[in-house]
């Protein structure tokens, strides 16, 4: 039975491994594709895989007509806010710097449930939030103030943090009515319909006259069945069994990971300056979730990288 207790954990840090990767794969793709192509594909191979595990397993569940307004609300914040911020973002900035930024959405939706729904903020989520913003300043900035990431992938960064806790905000009323299949089911549906105009427009021109990239194209592959359908499936199956609390203490080492992926496979540096600040986001990450209670009907955000 004790080895069954490690499961749930493992299955936490293998969901984490696949979301880190997920930041190096898309510079991997961007090596022939644009943002647009990456994310239509990646949402429908995703859809497609998750269509047939939920209807082969009879999870998937009917909207109601009521709740369809709240489900397109949720798809506008995530997938397409998160995905726009996240994949342009990669644009302009290191894998490293990019997950370290988005790594910050467990800590600010406890705020959005606090404004919104009025849920009891701690003090050392408070606490949290400040120290994590000086790690981050670290992280982005140099000795002198002066950016050494761009600040406009900076900023997109954070438009998909911004997405994220508008999707977590939208995704409470719907949680106790959805199981989760369903929800990241329909959400990727949707989330295909509102990318697809935009692909039309900018990138399927581009897309039919460049010659098919394998690498590139597999790393599509990749972000789908790994970081969009099986990293949601056992981090559900982590929550499930360990609650979400201690699920989400885990999402405080994709920056870790990210940083090891990229300097491996993408060949990134990261100097002392920028190691430091790492260090104190993942501090102020894990003091932010110490003894932080939610009320029994509080719904945790789902991450998606």
């Amino acid at each position: 039975m004790r080895n069954k207790a490690w499961l749930p954990m493992g299955a936490a840090i293998l969901s984490m491994i696949f979301w880190s990767f997920s930041f190096v794969w898309i510079k991997i793709v961007y090596e022939a594709y644009g943002p647009l192509t990456t994310i239509l594909f990646r949402l429908i191979i995703s859809t497609g895989l998750l269509l047939v595990f939920t209807i082969l397993s009879r999870k998937l569940q009917k909207i109601k007509a009521g709740d369809l307004k709240l489900f397109i609300l949720m798809a506008f914040f995530e997938p397409f806010l998160y995905f726009m911020g996240e994949s342009y973002g990669l644009l302009y900035v290191s894998s490293t710097v990019a997950s370290v930024i988005v790594a910050t959405i467990p800590l600010f939706s406890p705020i959005a449930a606090w404004y919104f729904y009025k849920e009891k903020l701690s003090r050392t989520n408070l606490y949290g939030l400040v120290i994590t913003f000086m790690g981050v300043s670290l992280v982005v900035l140099d000795s002198s103030f002066n950016f050494t990431a761009s600040p406009l992938g900076i900023s997109l960064e954070f438009l998909a943090v911004l997405g994220a806790i508008g999707y977590a905000s939208v995704l409470k009323g719907l949680s106790h009515r959805y199981n989760t299949f369903t929800i990241i089911t329909y959400q990727n549906m949707i989330g295909v319909l509102f990318f697809l105009p935009f692909w039309l427009g900018f990138e399927m021109t581009d897309f039919t006259q460049i010659p098919f990239h394998a690498k590139a194209f597999w790393a599509i592959v990749k972000l789908a069945i790994f970081a969009s359908t099986f990293a949601f499936i056992l981090f559900t199956y982590s929550v499930r069994n360990m609650g979400i609390n201690k699920s989400n203490i885990f999402i405080n080492i994709i920056p870790v990971f990210v940083a090891v992926f990229a300097y491996i496979i993408l060949g990134d540096e990261l100097n002392f300056h920028q190691m430091i600040g790492i260090a104190i986001v993942i501090s102020g990450l894990f003091l932010a979730q110490i003894n932080w209670k939610r009320k029994k009907n509080g719904t945790p955000p789902i991450y998606q990288a």
